[in-house]
């Protein structure tokens, strides 16, 4: 191997009683991929990528997810059937089987950290059994320079075995496989599952929990990008929704795709790099992310073309998740450092299959959080068995699979941070218009993206808008480059009386999701909840 990193002897895990073969630390992902491909039987696409099998598990498995619940967690975590808990007895004995799993066999350790502002940044110690793991960790983590190696203190642990399998009739789980959050050891332990996505996202639920208990910074699932001025706008969004492509702007650098955090001062990334779905995709649809996959990355679960090493996107036989990371500097334009000023702008991409909410509305405050708190998408008829007509989806401040506190207490912090930035908010409808999925048409993208940008630019504010008769929200009355008639979406219907049942119908969605929140919300989150109109 090249790197004179990769030794054992930098790091010495014997306070972790982990006595491994060997340890190689901090690899090139040069080194990585070749050890992935001549000992772990990984593959090298035509594009240069690295591609990995993640075996049975190719996407997260929630239900699997536990949070070690002690005297720091017990009353401040939202425990539900995402934040299980899990007693300690049991992660230490599943910790020690591990340990005892790792000893004698080749390991790879990684120091990194999460945050790009240093003020909040967490010192992270990946140790995995697979090499092609840690690359993960380098391209998905911030990488500390060789000063900083020499310096660095880890203050989290994630250790991934994924060849380690857990009992669950003597080791509480639910399944052979399992990911634990320790917040009194801070450590992670994943188990039973090679999916990637479990190292990225357990930090980020770390995060998710640490920076608004401690330090009253606001940790997000959303994509940021920030403007020639420096002004700086976030994107929410659930699988779907536009999020990744309307946040790569070329006339905007990137700070990050996926996570970031508030604070006084401004935006950070939690992140180095990025991990995107690559199900079908294509140069001419994402040429970011087309082009970002190439030596460095790392593709999983893809399926070749008939054996030339070329990769078929559009094959999800696998897996419909199939994913790349790739560190952020192979995307052209972004920010650096991850960093940009207090928020101007807001945008909650939502993908309406019933195609009744408007292509952009502005939100007041109280309706910023109420709908930050549902987190509405759809499901669209036809991509999933059994699922024949729109159907909602909804997922609390757009990322409930990693909110360890109450969605209220983020939603609550949004709106602090909105009243104090002056911040304005936006719902953008990305689905469809018209009609219901087979009736209705998708919104044109170049409208969606006119409209952000004059949104972005302040010119769409200084407009007039009027107050949509369903939702209670502010529409523009006209915008440039958009056709007037689309933006009150029942000028798009034929029948308004279809118009108004398929609202109502979506109200009443809203309202059921809401009523699990509902007791500890604020009043004027409740009474900024869309109602039925008779």
């Amino acid at each position: 191997m090249s790197n004179s990193l990769s030794t054992n002897s930098l790091i010495d895990l014997d306070y972790l009683n982990l006595q491994p073969s060997s340890n190689i630390c901090n690899a090139s992902p040069e080194d990585l991929v070749e050890i992935s491909v001549n000992s772990y039987g990984c593959e090298i696409a035509d594009n240069g990528a690295l591609v990995v099998m993640t075996g049975r598990f190719t996407g997260r498995s929630p239900k699997d997810r536990f949070i070690v619940e002690d005297e720091i967690t017990k009353a401040s975590v939202d425990w539900n059937s995402i934040n299980q808990p899990i007693d300690q007895k049991y992660y230490s004995a599943l910790k020690q089987k591990m340990i005892s799993y790792l000893n004698g066999k080749d390991i790879f350790t990684r120091d990194a950290f999460a945050g790009a502002d240093k003020e909040y940044r967490l010192a992270v110690r990946v140790i995995t059994e697979y090499p092609w793991s840690n690359m993960f960790a380098y391209n998905m983590f911030l990488r500390p320079t060789a000063d900083e190696l020499l310096e660095f203190t880890p203050e989290w642990h994630v250790i991934c075995a994924p060849g380690f399998e857990a009992n669950p009739a003597v080791d509480g789980t639910k399944d052979s496989n399992f990911s634990i959050i320790n917040f009194a050891e801070k450590t992670i332990l994943v188990g039973g599952s090679a999916y990637t996505g479990e190292i990225k996202k357990g930090i980020f639920s770390v995060l998710n929990y640490t920076l608004p208990e401690y330090d009253q910074v606001l940790a997000m699932h959303c994509s940021a990008n920030i403007g020639e001025s420096g002004d700086t706008a976030l994107f929410f969004g659930l699988s779907g929704t536009g999020k990744t492509t309307l946040s790569a702007d070329p006339q905007r650098a990137l700070i990050g795709d996926d996570e970031h955090g508030w604070t006084d001062s401004g935006v950070f990334n939690f992140e180095g790099g990025c991990y995107a779905k690559v199900i079908d995709l294509s140069e001419e649809k994402e040429p970011d992310i087309f082009n970002a996959i190439k030596p460095g990355a790392i593709l999983e679960n893809i399926v070749f073309k008939d054996g030339n090493g070329a990769v078929d996107y559009n094959d999800g036989s696998i897996t419909q998740n199939t994913r790349v990371s790739y560190p952020i500097h192979y995307i052209n334009n972004i920010a650096e450092p991850s960093i940009g000023g207090i928020p101007q702008n807001i945008f909650f991409l939502t993908y309406d299959a019933f195609g009744v909410l408007p292509p952009i509305s502005r939100l007041s405050v109280s309706q910023a959080m109420y709908h930050f708190i549902s987190g509405f998408t759809s499901k669209v008829a036809g991509t999933e068995a059994g699922v024949t007509e729109p159907q909602t989806a909804f997922s609390a401040c757009y990322g409930a699979p990693f909110l360890p506190l109450h969605p209220f207490k983020y939603s609550k912090m949004l709106g602090e941070k909105i009243q104090s930035s002056g911040a304005r908010v936006w719902l953008v409808n990305t689905g469809l218009s018209g009609g219901v999925y087979g009736v209705g048409k998708r919104m044109s993208l170049p409208y969606t993206r006119s409209l952000i940008t004059q949104a972005l630019d302040g010119s769409l504010d200084k407009g007039d808008f009027v107050v949509d008769d369903f939702f209670d929200m502010e529409i523009p009355v006209a915008a440039n480059d958009v056709p007037s008639e689309i933006l009150n979406p029942i000028n798009t219907w034929t029948s308004k009386e279809a118009y108004a049942k398929t609202a109502n119908r979506l109200i009443n969605s809203f309202e059921k999701n809401f009523e699990q929140f509902k007791e500890a919300c604020s009043e004027d989150i409740r009474q900024a909840a869309p109602k039925v109109k008779l």
